[in-house]
């Protein structure tokens, strides 16, 4: 059988800074990845791009899907795909909510990804892991569209939101990225809209780095990892050895 993930990203770059080495790495290993984008984010996260003079929507939007395409292929991304539901603020209906349970249930991912439970500074985040996790259940309901094959019990990683203390985020995995690392440079290079986070989330996945050598061993018998994500279990993990 064949080895998925998938990432709930709720703008088109989210997933890029967030998760782009756990794609990268988990495509190594086998894993065909699906992103879904619930928006491009363009109202909110594109104010370089509505600088420019005689900007549109549609340009936004078109400019938007053009980075995240190009970084998906960097990270050799298996399938993406953008729901275009609006952002600032991002609301699902109930038939959007049901075309996002379609692609899980199609995708049958061993495990999934999104954002943190609680995000003050942007509320679309928090709402895309609330939509994630109603998703996954009615996914997982034998009398949700009966006949088709349902979900079994993926685990939802919370991915690193941008100010962590004040989230309430506490990872209890760290993913050395390092093999792939530039991967995802590659495709943090794809989003020119907000060219001012590149650095942000090198210095991100360094410190990250640091916290998986501390954490594997200490600081002397430790495994090296000059890059590394973490990520917060929302499900308990069930295991037969520690």
């Amino acid at each position: 059988m064949s080895k998925t993930a998938l990432v709930i990203s709720a703008h088109s770059a989210d997933f890029v800074w967030r998760c782009g080495g756990a794609i990268a790495l988990h495509e190594e290993k086998g894993y065909d990845v699906t992103v879904v984008c619930l928006s491009y984010g363009e109202r909110g996260e594109s104010a370089k791009l509505w600088k420019q003079e005689g900007m549109t929507l549609d340009g936004v939007k078109t400019a938007r899907r053009k980075e995240a395409e190009n970084a998906a292929a960097a990270l050799g991304v298996s399938d993406i795909q953008f729901l275009d539901l609006g952002d600032y603020p991002l609301m699902l209906e109930r038939e959007d909510k049901y075309r996002l349970v379609d692609i899980i249930r199609k995708v049958q991912p061993s495990f999934m990804l999104s954002h943190s439970h609680y995000d003050p500074y942007n509320t679309d985040h928090m709402y895309a892991t609330s939509v994630a996790l109603e998703t996954r259940m009615i996914a997982q309901a034998w009398g949700h569209n009966p006949g088709e094959k349902v979900l079994g019990a993926p685990q939802l990683y919370l991915f690193e939101p941008h100010q962590t203390e004040q989230m309430g985020w506490k990872p209890d995995i760290f993913l050395d990225i390092t093999p792939v690392w530039e991967k995802k440079r590659a495709a943090i290079e794809c989003m020119e809209g907000q060219q001012h986070l590149w650095h942000y989330y090198t210095n991100v996945a360094e410190n990250r780095g640091n916290h998986f050598r501390r954490n594997s061993g200490g600081q002397s018998g430790g495994r090296d990892a000059k890059y590394a994500e973490g990520f917060q279990s929302v499900f308990p993990r069930t295991v037969d050895e520690l």
